[in-house]
């Protein structure tokens, strides 16, 4: 008989306490290594929640976000023309491209891949190609929409995925501070300096189409959820148990994956009901507001968003407060820690078909990938560059 455990929870810390640590003058941590081992250690879930974020944050989410559903309706002309098929179409729009376990395709979202180089000389759109030529999914340079199509996007899209990177960047220094006293012969200040510098970041803005009926999911599975309280965008943290075994997961909107880099910096999603069509941009709007979208204050459905499978083999949904950013770990960190902090598989379910009844609704989110340089050694024993290790998992999805 199994037995059943209490649901673990997300823990969350403020960005204040992060600031705090980090600061090489303090002698009180304010984020101790008990905290980092309930968020990332070898029995966590392996997500931290950040709250009190700056002021611009939440509006500049729900802008970036509201773009995504604009990006996705634009002429197949355009999307074509973002389309990069000597990348993987790891750069600028991917649609119909990513293989699913069954072997189909995966036609349900829609993804705009930018690399983060920016982030280190706003002139860069790539990682230089020198010593990679063969590696175009780093090195092939972004392709942004033209402002006459999307006024105002790539600015706004820059500015929230630096502004996850420097909130990254604290998490990185506290993970440093944790690895310096309990993994030997750490190099001090690596994740930071790794975050800090890096021109292989890469984001991935969503587009979650609003599903079918034929590919929803089934009511057949028994989901121990309360529906009062499992909302996406609710202002606290909730995680909630799920039935079933690994082979079970209900991913019908992401497949169950690991990330590969070190630090996933996660919005919370945002749901659209795009029954309608969607208001029509001019090349004259505003690059400080757009037209209103139908959002949803949370998901229809209280069973569809992020779930993750714990270590104990348990399925858990986590909330992401609109308010806030989450940050989870991939397999490069997993390496570089020595198994300290451990990547999470992890997948995204759809809203089912009773809860949407009249409504079309679309699910938008942006993940900001963290991750070495191409050159940077990540495993010390063995040599392994993150370029090695990455073609490896390209390799492995490819």
């Amino acid at each position: 008989m199994a037995v059943e455990e209490r649901p673990q929870e997300a823990v969350t810390v403020s960005v204040a306490d992060l600031k705090f640590t980090s600061s090489d003058t303090v002698d009180i941590d304010r984020v101790p290594f008990e905290i980092l081992e309930e968020a990332f250690g070898p029995s966590s879930l392996g997500i931290l929640i950040v709250k009190d974020l700056p002021n611009n944050f939440a509006p500049l989410r729900e802008k970036v976000l509201s773009y995504a559903s604009y990006l996705a309706d634009l002429s197949p002309d355009i999307l074509e023309s973002l389309s990069i098929p000597e990348a993987k179409y790891l750069v600028g729009w991917s649609h119909g491209k990513e293989a699913l376990k069954t072997g189909q395709y995966d036609t349900l979202k829609g993804s705009y891949y930018i690399n983060c180089a920016f982030y280190q000389d706003p002139t860069l759109q790539n990682a230089p190609a020198d010593d990679f030529p063969n590696f175009p999914e780093y090195t092939a340079p972004n392709v942004w929409p033209p402002e006459s199509a999307l006024a105002g996007f790539r600015k706004a899209v820059e500015e929230l995925c630096t502004l996850i990177i420097d909130t990254a960047v604290l998490v990185a220094k506290a993970c440093d501070r944790y690895a310096v006293a309990n993994i030997e012969a750490y190099e001090p200040g690596y994740l930071e300096r790794v975050v800090k510098t890096s021109l292989t970041t890469k984001a991935r803005l969503l587009h979650y189409f609003p599903a079918p009926p034929s590919s929803l999911p089934s009511h057949s599975q028994s989901l121990d959820i309360d529906p009062s309280s499992a909302t996406e965008s609710a202002p606290s943290i909730s995680t909630q148990p799920v039935n079933g075994d690994a082979d079970g997961d209900d991913d019908s909107w992401c497949a169950t994956h690991l990330d590969h880099g070190c630090l996933t910096g996660l919005t919370s999603a945002l749901y659209i009901n795009e029954s309608a069509p969607l208001p029509v941009l001019s090349s004259s709007s505003s690059t400080t507001s757009l037209p209103a979208l139908p959002t949803l204050p949370t998901s229809p459905d209280p069973r569809a968003g992020l779930y993750i499978r714990s270590r104990a083999g348990h399925t858990t949904k986590v909330n992401i407060p609109a308010t806030s950013l989450a940050f989870q770990t991939g397999e490069a960190l997993e390496v570089i820690t020595r198994g300290k902090f451990r990547a999470v598989p992890h997948f995204v379910r759809g809203p089912e078909g009773e809860a949407t009844a009249g409504m079309s609704v679309a699910r938008n989110t942006l993940a900001v990938f963290t991750q070495p340089n191409l050159g940077e050694v990540v495993d010390v024993d063995t040599g392994v560059t993150f370029g090695e290790f990455a073609r490896g998992v390209v390799d492995r999805h490819g």
